[in-house]
């Protein structure tokens, strides 16, 4: 079989920055192990899968080792493959996904997602999660997604080191590490997520749900520009809708192609 594949800098307004995404655009969904395959050959964080559902899409995303409930970058390159290449007249779409409906449109600088958001609550966690990140943080999060864990500066959050062993084996997939910001950004953060393949992701819009609705309860304001610290780096205009969050980002194509399988 063949099929379209594209390939993505989402949460990027230049290309090599923010989180590259693999777009697959189907008829129909294979087996399960032939996107888990595929996901693996392309060693992206994310590859989407696309499938055309009369109006709107079907998707579904996968890491190179297993299957996500919610992917915000690999969301965001899917809008901008669908309404940049396979329907240039459509402002917004809806994917259909594991975490629901996703409504995605077109905003004046790039896609702006409405995604759920993911509240957390303090847990005393705090020796493992500061053992696996080598630093203390001032403050543990948890849902049932990610801890999240707090500090007081920028500057910590981007000279943590941390031991991916042991983040992979606490009892989350994934850690997200957060501080405010020193210069133009309210707040910034990075991502880990070793036992799902992804050592430290580039920038996360899953994350940003349990960010956001921390920082405006936080800070008492509901509209944030947040920066992602990984080595690409990447901006993303964040909004709390209470129990929703709009995230919104820039897209640049890398590749365009086609796979067989």
């Amino acid at each position: 079989m063949r099929a379209p594949m594209f390939q993505v800098d989402a949460f990027a307004n230049h290309r090599f920055g923010g989180n590259p995404a693999a777009v697959v655009v189907l008829d129909a969904y294979p087996a399960d192990a032939t996107m888990q395959a595929i996901a693996a050959e392309n060693n992206l964080a994310e590859t989407a899968f696309l499938v055309p559902n009369g109006e709107e899409y079907q998707l579904r995303w996968f890491t190179p080792v297993l299957e996500v409930p919610l992917c915000g970058h690999a969301t965001l390159a899917s809008a901008a493959v669908v309404m940049e290449r396979l329907r240039s007249d459509r402002r917004q779409v809806v994917f259909h996904s594991k975490s629901g409906p996703l409504p995605v449109r077109r905003t004046q600088n790039g896609y702006a997602m409405d995604f759920p958001a993911r509240p957390s609550e303090p847990v005393m966690a705090g020796s493992k999660v500061s053992d696996a990140l080598g630093s203390p943080p001032d403050e543990v999060l948890v849902n049932a997604f990610n801890y999240m864990a707090v500090f007081d500066s920028e500057k910590k959050v981007r000279e943590l080191s941390p031991d991916m062993a042991a983040i992979a084996r606490l009892d989350r997939p994934g850690t997200i590490v957060t501080g405010p910001g020193d210069g133009p950004y309210d707040f910034v953060s990075r991502y880990f997520a070793p036992a799902k393949g992804i050592p430290e992701d580039p920038v996360t819009g899953a994350a940003h749900c349990m960010l956001t609705p921390y920082w405006a309860k936080r800070l008492g304001w509901t509209s944030f520009t947040a920066y992602q610290a990984s080595r690409r780096g990447g901006e993303v205009r964040c909004r709390w809708l209470g129990d929703r969050v709009e995230l919104e980002g820039g897209c640049v194509f890398f590749f365009e192609g086609e796979i067989q399988f």
